[in-house]
């Protein structure tokens, strides 16, 4: 079933399934939106209003079942599924991706990784070796993939994208420098490291020039 929803509300999604389950390991059952609001800096009414976009989940005079919401975030997320990922470009980014333990305990389970470097080829990160990348297309043909993750520069990615879609990967995760072009039934996710980082520091540059008015 799909729905208009802004992509603003989809990326607050995963924060309100992170302070859910902090909430979960402190033993809290139950919160209220102006309770819930404090802890995300978020207004009530916006929690509300999020939240209503999926069917609301809460009730009058007793706010929200922390499980509960929990339960049907996760679902929303896709999260209740597993999702076999691979990693096209071994190299720092690519390895911090395989070394953080987190995405597996979310379902996302890593089964290859592939660069070119001939140097690194064999070797292996949290157990899974390092794979020629010309081998891509057979593994694929022979794995089941859900999601590819690059990081690689994007001027090598367009080979790589066409292999990964015509064996059926649904899903890219694109950490490459450079937007690309996928069919309507691909989804993909463009990361930007350096946008984040400008992000940073033109609230830096903005804080900086309000202290001194």
């Amino acid at each position: 079933m799909e729905k208009n929803i802004s992509s603003a509300v989809i990326k607050r999604l995963p924060r309100y399934y992170r302070y859910l389950g902090s909430l979960l390991d402190n033993g809290i059952t139950r919160i209220s939106s102006k309770d819930l609001s404090k802890r995300m800096h978020l207004t009530a009414s916006q929690i509300r209003q999020d939240l209503n976009n999926f069917g609301g989940f809460g009730q009058q005079g007793y706010g929200y079942n922390v499980e509960l919401l929990y339960g049907e975030i996760r679902k929303i997320l896709g999260l209740d599924k597993t999702y076999n990922m691979i990693i096209i470009g071994a190299g720092n980014i690519g390895q911090a991706l395989l070394n953080y333990i987190n995405y597996q305990k979310r379902g996302y389970n890593f089964v290859g990784v592939f660069d070119k470097n001939p140097k690194i080829i064999g070797l292996s990160i949290r157990g899974i070796e390092i794979r020629d990348v010309d081998t891509l297309d057979a593994f694929l043909k022979s794995e089941k993939v859900d999601i590819a993750v690059l990081t690689l520069p994007g001027n090598n990615a367009e080979p790589i994208v066409e292999t990964i879609v015509e064996n059926g990967v649904k899903g890219i995760w694109n950490f490459s420098h450079l937007p690309i072009k996928t069919p309507e039934d691909v989804v993909i996710e463009n990361v930007h490291l350096t946008d984040s980082l400008m992000t940073l520091t033109y609230k830096l540059t903005e804080h900086e020039a309000s202290k001194k008015e």
